[in-house]
């Protein structure tokens, strides 16, 4: 800083700079625990940034780290990881080159939005001035000048900027800074910085450089709702609490325990949900599609549901044919009005944590409990959940060893020092329908987007916000999410950060193929299978292509194993814990030994018209189980109460 911009009170920087000094000063405070609230940025730099922020962090990241990504989503995915791993409190930024640089963190951007986890990211822009129009990646719109590929984040983004004028930082950064710490609001913030911007030099007020607290409020329902949630919930006989992942955000797996033991009432997991339940009879694990068998045949009777902290998609509620009770009412807990109010809900708007304590408190009054013959049918509930999955993890004759069976023991080899990290294919039946949660392992679930690609960045993203914890990282993936983006192991390797992939390799998309079964009956499946395509028939019905995927991971610098049975596995398990070194475990299974069904109906598109016999008779089934699913009216509070 030159003597005449101190006495002006400025700090002369370009944009870049501007942003790497503002965000190294910016803290979140949550129930009194402070921390940066931007602990660094992941980058991938070329021509649209490597001159602007790369420079920016170069010069003035004094304690702002680097991590090189090797793909552009990746690097979003990990920053979800680092986020879910803080529990929503500190963050990483990403930074892109303009161009297919930037529209590559779309998916990672709908990701965090879909699941209301907070990312930063500046994607670079095209060039401002326009005197060289067009230039290099540029999306000319003959109508729409001033449109370019970044305009495509707008819908998966909470926070949407374009920095024209680098005055705009004095208000965009808080904006963006309000919006990330946000429970309800936040997701994926997004600042589009062109090319040329980034490096423009202004006179910033010292003060835009004062270091900031941005404290995440526990904000209270209103006294109003709490007493007619507890006139509603008293009015039942049968009620089932739903815990999503809003128990965990607010740290409210403790009240939701003393809730569920104080009245007797049952508790179901979504997947953001899982293992957030109480360690007790009353956890009939998780609902819905991929849900045991006992916690839907509860939810089906309930005649209360009291949601906490979810968004009610559809794979937990059956798209809308799990709660069949005609007289069903809901009450949902959450601090998001908009998902508070979903499927005529009577909404509790607020966070979790002080919602349960205030209804506790306030139904305790009354003395309210369920009835012994309701604690009963919970019970029996449980005992069809264990018949089913002691069923599903038996040795089955003539069988490799079954998804199941894998795990079971990753299950019991894990405790709450460790962390799991999924998100899609097979994998997340396994883990909402049969994974004991009674080890408290953190669970990191993707399942609102459902991205591919997105676990093993997330994992390592998990493990760069807990360096220095005693357990591991554990990612949990099939071949086909392997297959999509395994480049982030390279990254862990480089940075010195172990995580173990735990890959199920049924040889190619293999959980679609009971969907296409289903609906179409053997011999529908299609396109899911990795399979060469064959001289005879012109179809990708010949040979399974054979990858030696444990090879592919070492040859990134990660130890790896390849087991066929069981006691292979828990061997590789045992030298991967060992290990000091990124490692992956590949776990070769049947490719058609599925979990046991459960009788639940999600709601995809048919075929309604077809030639084939086993598509008439899957699409009318389905038909047949729309039937099921119905429209939920508004809860209302019970007149004379």
């Amino acid at each position: 800083m030159s003597s005449n911009d101190a006495a002006r009170n400025v700090r002369r920087r370009t944009v870049a700079q501007a942003i790497v000094e503002y965000l190294q000063v910016q803290y979140s405070e949550y129930d009194g625990e402070r921390r940066r609230l931007v602990a660094g940025m992941y980058g991938i730099f070329g021509h649209g940034n490597s001159v602007g922020l790369a420079q920016g962090i170069d010069e003035y990241g004094v304690d702002f780290p680097h991590i090189p990504g090797k793909n552009e989503q990746s690097m979003v995915h990990a920053a979800i990881g680092f986020a879910k791993a803080n529990n929503r409190a500190s963050v990483l930024a990403c930074s892109t080159s303009a161009g297919p640089g930037a529209t590559n963190m779309i998916s990672g951007a709908s990701t965090a939005t879909t699941n209301r986890l907070p990312v930063l990211l500046f994607p670079a822009d095209v060039i401002n001035n326009r005197f060289g129009d067009p230039v290099l990646q540029q999306i000319e719109h003959p109508i729409e000048r001033d449109l370019s590929a970044n305009d495509c984040f707008r819908p998966v983004s909470r926070y949407f900027d374009r920095i024209t004028h680098p005055a705009q930082l004095l208000s965009t950064l808080p904006e963006a800074m309000r919006v990330l710490t946000d429970p309800v609001e936040t997701g994926a913030v997004v600042v589009c910085l062109p090319q040329d911007v980034q490096g423009m030099a202004f006179d910033f007020p010292e003060s835009f450089f004062e270091p900031r607290t941005w404290t995440i409020r526990r904000r209270p329902s209103t006294d109003e709702e709490i007493q007619d949630a507890a006139r509603i919930i008293s009015a039942s006989e049968r009620p089932v609490i739903v815990a999503g992942g809003g128990v965990g955000y607010s740290s409210a797996a403790d009240e939701l325990e003393s809730f569920s033991a104080q009245f007797g009432i049952p508790v179901v997991e979504t997947y953001a949900g899982k293992g957030s339940g109480p360690i007790s009879d009353l956890n009939l694990g998780g609902v819905g599609v991929t849900g045991t068998i006992g916690a839907n045949q509860i939810a089906e009777v309930a005649d209360c549901v009291i949601a906490v902290g979810t968004r009610l998609q559809d794979f937990v509620t059956g798209s809308h044919s799990v709660f069949q009770n005609p007289n069903v009412k809901i009450v949902h807990l959450n601090v998001n009005a908009f998902d508070a109010h979903k499927m005529g809900s009577y909404a509790v708007v607020g966070d979790a944590k002080r919602s349960l304590v205030a209804l506790n408190e306030t139904l305790s009054a009354s003395a309210y409990a369920t009835e012994a013959q309701y604690r009963d049918r919970i019970s029996d509930a449980q005992r069809e959940t264990a018949k089913r999955l002691e069923h599903d993890l038996q040795d089955f004759p003539g069988e490799m060893m079954s998804q199941a069976q894998v795990i079971k023991v990753l299950n019991d080899n894990t405790d709450q020092e460790d962390a799991l990290v999924l998100g899609s294919g097979g994998a997340v039946e396994g883990i909402h329908k049969a994974w004991d949660a009674s080890n408290r392992t953190p669970i990191h679930f993707e399942y609102a987007n459902s991205c591919m690609g997105h676990e093993i960045p997330a994992g390592l993203g998990y493990k760069l916000a807990r360096p220095d914890a005693k357990g591991d990282v554990f990612v949990l993936i099939g071949d086909g999410t392997y297959f999509m983006q395994p480049t982030e192991l390279i990254t862990a390797v480089q940075e010195r950060k172990k995580i173990i992939v735990i890959l199920i390799d049924n040889r190619g998309n293999q959980c679609i193929w009971p969907l296409q079964v289903a609906k179409g009956g053997e011999g529908a499946e299609f396109g899911t299978q990795l399979r060469e395509r064959s001289a005879e028939t012109g179809r990708l019905d010949g040979p399974v292509v054979e990858v030696d995927i444990a090879a592919n991971a070492a040859s990134m610098g990660c130890d790896a194993w390849t087991a066929t049975t069981v006691d292979e596995f828990k061997e590789a398990l045992a030298e991967a814990r060992a290990s000091e070194r990124p490692s992956v475990v590949v776990a070769k299974v049947e490719p058609w030994r599925y979990l046991s069904g459960n009788g639940a109906f999600w709601d995809v598109g048919v075929p309604e018209t077809s030639q084939r016999p086993g598509n008439q008779e899957g699409t009318a089934a389905h038909l047949r189980g729309r039937e099921r699913q119905r429209f939920y009216a508004a809860t209302t509070v019970p007149s004379g109460s």
